[in-house]
Protein backbone atom coordinates (compact mmCIF):
# COMPACT_ATOMS: atom_id res chain seq x y z
CA UNK A 1 0.00 0.00 0.00
CA UNK A 2 1.10 3.47 -0.76
CA UNK A 3 -0.14 6.75 0.08
CA UNK A 4 -1.85 9.15 -2.14
CA UNK A 5 -2.89 12.85 -1.35
CA UNK A 6 -6.12 14.27 -2.42
CA UNK A 7 -6.12 17.60 -2.82
CA UNK A 8 -9.52 19.50 -1.74
CA UNK A 9 -11.31 21.33 -4.47
CA UNK A 10 -13.42 24.25 -2.72
CA UNK A 11 -10.03 26.06 -2.52
CA UNK A 12 -10.94 26.25 -6.81
CA UNK A 13 -14.30 27.90 -5.89
CA UNK A 14 -12.94 30.43 -3.42
CA UNK A 15 -10.94 31.59 -6.25
CA UNK A 16 -13.18 31.62 -8.24
CA UNK A 17 -15.88 33.65 -6.68
CA UNK A 18 -13.01 36.43 -6.13
CA UNK A 19 -13.48 36.90 -10.06
CA UNK A 20 -17.35 36.60 -9.62
CA UNK A 21 -17.32 39.40 -6.94
CA UNK A 22 -14.38 41.63 -8.37
CA UNK A 23 -16.39 41.79 -11.57
CA UNK A 24 -19.16 43.16 -9.85
CA UNK A 25 -16.89 46.21 -7.77
CA UNK A 26 -14.68 46.90 -10.38
CA UNK A 27 -13.89 47.36 -14.08
CA UNK A 28 -12.39 43.70 -15.29
CA UNK A 29 -11.60 45.21 -18.49
CA UNK A 30 -8.89 47.45 -17.32
CA UNK A 31 -5.53 45.89 -17.43
CA UNK A 32 -5.25 47.24 -13.43
CA UNK A 33 -8.54 45.59 -11.95
CA UNK A 34 -7.69 42.49 -13.48
CA UNK A 35 -4.26 42.59 -11.94
CA UNK A 36 -6.17 43.00 -8.34
CA UNK A 37 -8.52 40.50 -9.39
CA UNK A 38 -5.44 38.13 -10.07
CA UNK A 39 -3.68 38.76 -6.94
CA UNK A 40 -6.86 38.69 -4.75
CA UNK A 41 -7.60 35.46 -6.28
CA UNK A 42 -3.94 33.81 -5.82
CA UNK A 43 -3.82 34.66 -1.82
CA UNK A 44 -7.60 33.35 -1.39
CA UNK A 45 -6.98 30.09 -2.74
CA UNK A 46 -3.52 30.38 -0.57
CA UNK A 47 -5.41 30.59 2.38
CA UNK A 48 -7.52 28.31 1.67
CA UNK A 49 -5.42 25.34 0.75
CA UNK A 50 -3.73 26.07 4.55
CA UNK A 51 -7.08 25.73 5.90
CA UNK A 52 -8.08 22.63 4.19
CA UNK A 53 -4.81 20.46 4.12
CA UNK A 54 -4.59 17.66 1.23
CA UNK A 55 -5.91 14.11 2.68
CA UNK A 56 -4.00 11.24 2.60
CA UNK A 57 -5.31 8.09 1.83
CA UNK A 58 -3.57 4.32 1.36
CA UNK A 59 -4.26 3.17 -2.34
CA UNK A 60 -2.62 -0.04 -3.33
CA UNK A 61 0.99 -0.31 -5.00
CA UNK A 62 0.94 -0.46 -8.55
CA UNK A 63 0.86 -3.75 -9.67
CA UNK A 64 4.63 -4.18 -10.74
CA UNK A 65 5.47 -5.53 -14.03
CA UNK A 66 6.91 -9.11 -13.68
CA UNK A 67 9.49 -10.94 -16.26
CA UNK A 68 9.70 -14.25 -15.59
CA UNK A 69 10.19 -15.09 -19.36
CA UNK A 70 6.96 -17.19 -18.79
CA UNK A 71 4.60 -14.79 -20.59
CA UNK A 72 1.42 -16.82 -19.30
CA UNK A 73 3.27 -17.25 -15.90
CA UNK A 74 4.03 -12.58 -15.78
CA UNK A 75 0.43 -12.99 -16.90
CA UNK A 76 -0.96 -14.66 -14.16
CA UNK A 77 0.98 -13.19 -11.49
CA UNK A 78 0.07 -9.49 -12.48
CA UNK A 79 -3.52 -10.73 -11.88
CA UNK A 80 -2.88 -12.15 -8.98
CA UNK A 81 -1.54 -9.41 -7.78
CA UNK A 82 -4.47 -7.24 -8.56
CA UNK A 83 -6.41 -9.61 -6.69
CA UNK A 84 -4.38 -9.52 -3.38
CA UNK A 85 -4.34 -5.73 -3.31
CA UNK A 86 -8.07 -6.40 -3.00
CA UNK A 87 -8.15 -8.83 -0.56
CA UNK A 88 -5.69 -6.17 1.53
CA UNK A 89 -8.28 -3.38 0.60
CA UNK A 90 -11.26 -5.64 1.38
CA UNK A 91 -9.48 -6.84 4.78
CA UNK A 92 -9.76 -2.84 5.65
CA UNK A 93 -13.12 -2.67 5.51
CA UNK A 94 -14.83 -5.98 7.10
CA UNK A 95 -14.96 -5.01 10.35
CA UNK A 96 -15.95 -9.14 11.42
CA UNK A 97 -12.74 -9.76 13.53
CA UNK A 98 -12.34 -13.29 13.09
CA UNK A 99 -13.53 -13.15 9.13
CA UNK A 100 -10.54 -10.87 9.12
CA UNK A 101 -8.12 -13.24 10.70
CA UNK A 102 -8.92 -15.54 7.45
CA UNK A 103 -8.40 -13.17 5.15
CA UNK A 104 -5.21 -12.26 6.40
CA UNK A 105 -4.05 -16.39 6.27
CA UNK A 106 -5.81 -16.01 2.70
CA UNK A 107 -2.98 -12.93 2.03
CA UNK A 108 -0.04 -14.35 3.87
CA UNK A 109 -0.33 -17.34 1.46
CA UNK A 110 -1.37 -15.61 -1.89
CA UNK A 111 1.99 -13.64 -1.13
CA UNK A 112 3.90 -16.36 -0.32
CA UNK A 113 2.93 -18.18 -3.57
CA UNK A 114 3.68 -14.99 -6.03
CA UNK A 115 7.29 -14.99 -4.56
CA UNK A 116 8.03 -18.85 -4.90
CA UNK A 117 6.75 -18.76 -8.45
CA UNK A 118 9.20 -15.46 -9.26
CA UNK A 119 12.10 -17.77 -8.30
CA UNK A 120 10.82 -20.28 -9.67
CA UNK A 121 8.47 -19.70 -12.92
CA UNK A 122 8.02 -23.94 -13.61
CA UNK A 123 5.54 -23.83 -10.94
CA UNK A 124 3.18 -21.30 -11.61
CA UNK A 125 1.57 -23.50 -13.86
CA UNK A 126 1.00 -26.10 -11.93
CA UNK A 127 -1.22 -24.11 -9.22
CA UNK A 128 -3.06 -22.69 -12.39
CA UNK A 129 -6.36 -23.54 -10.78
CA UNK A 130 -5.27 -20.75 -7.66
CA UNK A 131 -4.55 -17.83 -10.13
CA UNK A 132 -7.64 -18.25 -12.47
CA UNK A 133 -10.42 -19.87 -9.58
CA UNK A 134 -9.29 -20.08 -5.84
CA UNK A 135 -7.86 -16.59 -5.55
CA UNK A 136 -10.33 -14.39 -7.42
CA UNK A 137 -13.28 -16.08 -6.54
CA UNK A 138 -12.36 -15.62 -2.82
CA UNK A 139 -12.12 -11.78 -4.30
CA UNK A 140 -15.60 -12.03 -5.51
CA UNK A 141 -17.19 -13.54 -2.97
CA UNK A 142 -15.73 -11.24 -0.38
CA UNK A 143 -16.24 -8.34 -2.21
CA UNK A 144 -20.14 -9.27 -1.89
CA UNK A 145 -19.74 -9.87 1.70
CA UNK A 146 -18.73 -6.13 2.22
CA UNK A 147 -21.12 -5.15 0.12
CA UNK A 148 -23.62 -5.98 2.31
CA UNK A 149 -22.12 -5.79 5.88
CA UNK A 150 -22.38 -1.76 4.90
CA UNK A 151 -26.14 -2.22 4.08
CA UNK A 152 -28.31 -1.28 7.95
CA UNK A 153 -30.97 -3.77 6.66
CA UNK A 154 -29.91 -6.44 4.45
CA UNK A 155 -32.18 -9.32 3.53
CA UNK A 156 -32.40 -12.92 4.05
CA UNK A 157 -30.53 -13.94 1.17
CA UNK A 158 -27.54 -11.20 2.09
CA UNK A 159 -27.45 -12.75 5.57
CA UNK A 160 -27.56 -15.75 4.53
CA UNK A 161 -24.48 -15.22 2.34
CA UNK A 162 -22.85 -13.83 4.86
CA UNK A 163 -23.19 -16.01 7.35
CA UNK A 164 -21.59 -18.64 4.80
CA UNK A 165 -18.62 -16.66 3.80
CA UNK A 166 -18.04 -16.05 7.65
CA UNK A 167 -18.58 -20.09 8.30
CA UNK A 168 -16.31 -21.54 5.36
CA UNK A 169 -13.78 -18.67 5.60
CA UNK A 170 -11.40 -20.92 7.59
CA UNK A 171 -11.39 -23.52 4.68
CA UNK A 172 -10.79 -20.98 1.52
CA UNK A 173 -7.92 -20.01 3.64
CA UNK A 174 -6.63 -23.67 4.30
CA UNK A 175 -7.11 -23.89 0.70
CA UNK A 176 -4.68 -21.51 -0.13
CA UNK A 177 -2.50 -23.02 2.09
CA UNK A 178 -2.64 -25.98 0.86
CA UNK A 179 -1.64 -24.34 -2.72
CA UNK A 180 1.33 -23.05 -1.30
CA UNK A 181 2.55 -26.73 0.52
CA UNK A 182 2.01 -27.75 -3.36
CA UNK A 183 4.65 -25.45 -4.67
CA UNK A 184 7.12 -27.84 -2.17
CA UNK A 185 5.92 -31.55 -2.84
CA UNK A 186 7.87 -32.11 -5.39
CA UNK A 187 10.92 -30.68 -3.51
CA UNK A 188 9.99 -32.67 -0.66
CA UNK A 189 9.59 -36.21 -2.60
CA UNK A 190 12.97 -35.48 -4.05
CA UNK A 191 14.61 -35.10 -0.61
CA UNK A 192 12.90 -38.18 0.50
CA UNK A 193 14.07 -40.32 -2.69
CA UNK A 194 17.28 -38.60 -1.62
CA UNK A 195 17.38 -40.15 1.77
CA UNK A 196 16.11 -43.31 0.64
CA UNK A 197 19.10 -43.37 -1.91
CA UNK A 198 21.62 -42.66 0.79
CA UNK A 199 20.07 -45.37 3.27
CA UNK A 200 20.28 -48.36 0.16
CA UNK A 201 24.00 -47.11 -0.08
CA UNK A 202 24.33 -47.37 3.47
CA UNK A 203 23.19 -50.98 3.73
CA UNK A 204 24.99 -51.87 0.76
CA UNK A 205 28.25 -51.04 2.75
CA UNK A 206 27.10 -53.75 5.40
CA UNK A 207 26.55 -51.03 7.80
CA UNK A 208 23.29 -52.09 8.99
CA UNK A 209 21.19 -50.26 11.13
CA UNK A 210 23.42 -46.86 10.43
CA UNK A 211 21.37 -43.60 10.62
CA UNK A 212 21.52 -41.24 8.12
CA UNK A 213 22.85 -37.70 9.16
CA UNK A 214 24.29 -39.14 12.18
CA UNK A 215 27.82 -40.52 13.05
CA UNK A 216 29.04 -43.86 13.91
CA UNK A 217 31.44 -44.10 17.09
CA UNK A 218 34.32 -45.78 16.36
CA UNK A 219 35.01 -48.93 19.01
Amino acid sequence: MIEKKIRPIWPIYAAGGVWILCGLVLPLYTLWAILVAAILSLAVYGLSMKLAPSKTILVPDPSPSYHTGEEEVDALLGTARKDLDSLHLLNDIIEDPSLSSQIERMEKAGNAILEEIQKNPAKGLRIRKFFVYYLPTAVKVLTSYAKFSRQSSAGANAKELMAQVESNAATIATAFEHQLDSLYTAEVLDISADIDVLKAMAQSESLPGMEVGHETSAK
